[in-house]
């Protein structure tokens, strides 16, 4: 078992925002290779481990926690955290395993609210 600190989905939000604040050559250079090997390293875990960080990052979040899922799905906000010189594939690869982990925690919320 591995351990992804602090979540990789908050870890790849975090590298996104710093290469966006910091243009400078250097360290542009240096946020994109960490924001595209973070990237890879998400698309490479089991989609279990996934939806386990996509769950504490989103529980981390403001606000309850079926709100953020809710708002992720409806406003796709994780359309942002792919390196812009992603390939395609990988993006899209991206973009559906976070639809369908939403799907799933959306389904396990509404779950545990029936059973309550």
């Amino acid at each position: 078992m591995s351990f992804i600190w602090p979540t990789a989905l908050l870890l790849l939000v975090v590298v996104a925002g710093l290469a966006a604040l910091y243009p400078q050559y250097a360290i542009q250079e240096s946020l994109e290779c960490c924001h595209y090997e973070i990237f890879q390293r998400i698309l490479e875990t089991p989609l279990a481990v996934q939806a386990d960080d996509l769950r504490e990052c989103l529980r981390g979040m403001p606000g309850p926690f079926e709100s953020t899922i809710s708002h992720w799905r409806q406003l796709e906000s994780y359309r942002i955290l792919p390196p812009g010189n992603a390939p395609d594939y990988l993006k899209e690869l991206f973009f559906s395993n976070l639809r369908a982990l939403l799907e799933i925690l959306e389904a396990e919320c509404s779950r545990a609210r029936s059973s309550a």
